[in-house]
């Protein structure tokens, strides 16, 4: 089965260096607007009876990329496509995965089924907020991971007294793990967020005096909750704070919020391409290209995935 490449407009350059590593070209697809703001796809390329994959994350515009992506994904399917595979290194709305309170929508669990209905056969993401959300599909969804890019980085820096921290209950699982590797302690921050993208530090569970501290999370949105818990544990006495996540969503005023921070170093993957928009001098990105590009050929030849992290 013909591989095929093809990439929305949401992350062309990540696009690009996953065709470099898998030896191919971008299908030809041309992917605009109407005069009224209507999405227009044209995919050039032949893709009768071919295996495809569409590069897309749903980062921000979200919906304007969500979209996007389901027009291609028909596009593909009418042009007689054996296979779609849709590649969201960030999965969008995936905040949105339960019922926090009355009345509210699970988006996490629309936004599957529209994936489905458009016609893609399998999901191909990294670092959902919730592992759960595999559970929203019902078609193969293969969950990959940024850690060892993120964790290979840290090794070579040579940290010494290393706590890593969980700024939520939530991210216990992903942080001891992350820990594991450096064997070193482990942090907890105890937070309440009274509203949206809003948290209030309510203690720290561990011991940060003196100690190098990475603060490991699976996205950063506003870096409201982010700073908040840098300078808590900075006021226990860590002498160091790096921030590390998979998803760089820095929206508003984020990066200058981790300009003014404690922070040494923010650690992020280029699943969302980093706009300019603001200072970035501390924000350090690290491309998970060889990741998914192999991950794909895996898929395309039938091969396990996990073998990747294992």
């Amino acid at each position: 089965m013909k591989l095929k490449i093809i990439s929305g407009n949401a992350n062309i350059e990540l696009s690009k260096q996953i065709v470099q590593k898998l030896g191919v070209e971008l299908s030809e697809a041309k992917v605009g607007h109407f005069s009224d703001g209507e999405i227009q796809v044209k995919i050039v390329d032949n893709v009768r009876g071919a295996d495809c994959y569409i590069i897309q994350p749903t980062c921000s515009p979200v919906n304007e990329n969500l979209m996007e992506l389901l027009i291609i994904t028909d596009a593909l399917k009418r042009a007689s496509a054996k296979r779609i595979t849709a590649v969201m290194p960030y999965y969008g709305y995936g905040r949105q995965d339960r019922k926090a309170e009355p009345r509210v929508p699970i988006t996490a669990r629309l936004v599957a089924n529209l994936l489905a209905t458009s016609g893609i056969t399998r999901v191909l993401t990294m670092d959902l907020h919730a592992g759960q959300i595999q559970g929203f599909f019902d078609i193969p969804v293969d969950h990959l991971y940024g850690t060892p890019v993120i964790l290979n980085y840290f090794q070579e820096k040579k940290l010494s007294d290393t706590v890593v921290v969980s700024p939520d209950a939530g991210g216990v699982e992903r942080a001891r793990s992350f820990a594991k590797h450096f064997n070193a302690d482990l942090a907890i921050v105890d937070k309440r967020r009274p509203r949206p993208n809003e948290a209030a530090i309510m203690n720290i569970i561990g011991e940060v005096k003196d100690k190098t501290c990475i603060i490991l999370d699976d996205l950063v949105d506003t870096a409201g909750t982010l700073t908040k818990v840098a300078e808590a544990i900075k006021g226990k006495g860590a002498s160091r704070v790096f921030a590390t996540a998979s998803h760089g969503v820095l929206s508003g005023t984020a990066k200058q919020k981790i300009q003014d921070s404690c922070i040494e170093e923010l650690v992020i993957t280029d699943s969302i391409p980093l706009a300019q928009d603001g200072p970035t001098g501390k924000i350090v990105v690290l491309s998970i290209a060889s990741i998914l590009a192999e991950a794909i050929m895996r898929i395309s030849n039938d091969e396990s995935i996990s073998a990747l992290f294992v």
